[in-house]
């Protein structure tokens, strides 16, 4: 392993808390895994990415899918407060924040370039929703030929069959399928 890097999908306002306009309901019991995790990488000054999804006001960078969703309940918009990344996992100085309009996280940003210039050659994946953004960017990632880790109990989907299906399928492509008290042992080895 050159250099691990950690990427935390969509841990936003509009994506967390009660009353948000696409609340994943398993997101709540993933935050302290995702803490967790979170601090293995700050304590050993590893690359961290805050993966968010924000769009334009007025909706023309939405997936076509996602149009009347977005029209009568506006979701990530640049400048909101339901944008932001939630408070409990607010970035640190030196911490990369990373946008992007798609699912995933490779899709038209820079992620790639950025991973590798500075030598990653591994991820661990965190962050929601299983079955989209955090299933499409681990497929992407596999494309790209990174390892890829997913922290299993630091990612969450609507329903706990959903999350373990879309487990499943990730594990038959050759992700690391890992709990967050794992972290630690991978990175030292």
């Amino acid at each position: 392993m050159k250099k691990p890097a950690l990427l935390i999908i969509d841990m936003q306002n509009d994506f967390i808390r009660d009353g948000a306009p696409l609340k994943v309901e398993g997101a709540d019991r993933i935050m302290g895994n995702i803490r967790s995790v979170l601090a293995l990488f700050r304590k050993e000054h590893l690359p961290i990415f805050h993966v968010i999804r924000v769009h334009r006001q007025d909706g023309s960078d939405v997936e076509l899918f996602r149009e009347d969703l977005f029209r009568n309940h506006p979701f990530a918009v640049a400048g909101t407060k339901g944008a932001e990344i939630i408070s409990e996992l607010e970035p640190n100085e030196g911490e990369y924040i990373l946008r992007k309009t798609r699912m995933s996280a490779f899709m038209h940003t820079e992620l790639d370039l950025m991973l590798r210039t500075i030598g990653t050659d591994t991820l661990f994946v965190t962050g929601i929703q299983t079955p989209n953004c955090i299933r499409t960017t681990v497929f992407d990632a596999c494309a790209l030929n990174y390892s890829v880790y997913l922290v299993k109990n630091a990612v969450a989907a609507k329903n706990e069959e959903i999350h373990r299906s879309n487990c499943q399928d990730m594990a038959s492509i050759g992700v690391g399928m890992i709990r967050s008290s794992e972290v630690g042992r991978i990175l030292i080895s």
